[in-house]
C-alpha cells in the first residue's frame, strides 16, 4: 500500500521569546522570523506548499520557505499581522491540496490494484486455455 502525505501545521502556543527572528542580510529593510511547524513536512507537502506560496500576490515583500521543521519568512516590518495570517492560510490551502491528493492517490492506486486483477485474471485464463489445448492435442477432442 502506499504511504500518502501528511499535513503539517504550524505549532501553536509557542512562546514567542524562543522564535528565532534577524535582520536579512540580503535586503536592508526585510527581517528572517522562523515559524516552528508541527512537523518536518514530506516532499509532497514542500512541492504543494512551494506552487502555493508563489502563486500569491505581493511575492515581492514576503519570501516563505521551509527549513526543516519551520517556515522561514523572510519580510518587512509592514503589515506584519497580515503577513502571518497568509502563512497560516497558505499552511490551511496546503493541507486542504493535500487532503485532494491523497484522494487522487487513493484513486490512482485502486486503479492500478483493478488493472492488475483484471490482468491476472486474463494470464490465468490464458493459461487454462494453453492447458485445455494441451490437453486436447494429447487426449483428444471432448
Amino acid at each position: 500500500m502506499k504511504e500518502f502525505a501528511k499535513k503539517v501545521k504550524l505549532k501553536e502556543n509557542i512562546d514567542i521569546d524562543t522564535v528565532a527572528i534577524s535582520k536579512d542580510r540580503y535586503f536592508p529593510k526585510a527581517y528572517v522570523v522562523d515559524l516552528p511547524l508541527e512537523t518536518v513536512p514530506d516532499h509532497v507537502w514542500q512541492d504543494i506548499f512551494e506552487r502555493l506560496w508563489r502563486s500569491g500576490r505581493n511575492v515581492w515583500d514576503r519570501k516563505l520557505f521551509v527549513v526543516g521543521d519551520k517556515l522561514r519568512l523572510v519580510t518587512t516590518v509592514e503589515n506584519v499581522e497580515d503577513k502571518l495570517d497568509w502563512v497560516r492560510g497558505v499552511v490551511e490551502r496546503t493541507n486542504r491540496d493535500v487532503d485532494e491528493y491523497n484522494k487522487e492517490e487513493e484513486a490512482r492506486e485502486t486503479q492500478l490494484e483493478e488493472a492488475m486483477q483484471k490482468h491476472t485474471i486474463e494470464e490465468d485464463k490464458a493459461s487454462i486455455d494453453m492447458i485445455r489445448g494441451t490437453l486436447r492435442k494429447r487426449y483428444g477432442a471432448y
